[in-house]
């Protein structure tokens, strides 16, 4: 049994599928509770970047929130850093991956080529814009802030994308979307391209490309 086929009987068996669905339900519970209980402060760009992360990956996004995006943490670091910047990325091009091929495979029907190519650009439209957006917000004039949003979140988007949506195509590219599959591919290659582009982001901060987002444990020195 190849592979693919071991993960197609997976991702179409109802048992776990509910199992999933009620972890990813605790996960964004605990989320919830943690942010209202013991992290109110934290910026609400980020506190909805966390939601987002949870929702696309349930346990593993949790566990990426509790060990970089809460002040509690004892100490911030590179690898941190990379989960926070990652997390951002991840929050938006999930967004229009999900939209993407929705519209373009689901609604639509297009052929392979074109549900990339509009995934590709949802994709990189919604990462973008949740850059651009906070920056414009503080005061940046939009044209620096698209400047800066090219340079730090082209290549995360890229590989995020190229993992995601070449998962979900190999798993699922001849779904319906009435069909269980092209719903549980299309979430198990979110988690794909997060994984994969964990350690792209890693190496930005490093360089010194992206910021890491902001540090948690600023928070809980100023208080």
């Amino acid at each position: 049994m190849t592979i693919e086929a071991i993960l197609e009987g997976v991702l179409t068996n109802p048992a776990y599928l509910a199992g999933w669905t009620v972890l990813v339900a605790a996960s964004l519970a605990v989320l919830v509770w943690d942010i209202r209980a013991n992290n109110a402060d934290l910026a609400s760009l980020m506190q909805f970047v966390w939601g987002l992360t949870v929702l696309y990956s349930g346990p593993l996004g949790l566990a990426m929130y509790w060990y970089s995006g809460r002040a509690q943490i004892s100490h911030d670091s590179l690898w941190r850093k990379g989960c926070r910047s990652v997390a951002h990325c991840y929050s938006g091009c999930g967004a229009g991956e999900v939209i993407g091929v929705t519209l373009a495979a689901g609604l639509l029907a297009l052929g392979t080529s074109f549900v990339i190519v509009v995934t590709f650009a949802f994709a990189y439209a919604m990462g973008y814009a949740l850059t651009v957006g906070p920056l414009v917000q503080e005061g940046v004039g939009f044209g620096e802030a698209a400047k800066d949003a090219l340079l730090t979140e082209t290549p995360s988007i890229t590989v995020m994308e190229m993992a995601a949506i070449g998962t979900d195509v190999w798993l699922a590219g001849e779904a319906h979307i009435g069909d269980l599959l092209f719903w549980s591919a299309l979430a198990f290659s979110l988690t794909i391209g997060l994984a994969v582009a964990y350690p792209v982001n890693a190496y930005l901060v490093h360089r010194g490309v992206k910021g890491g987002m902001q540090d948690p444990t600023e928070r809980r020195q100023a208080a």
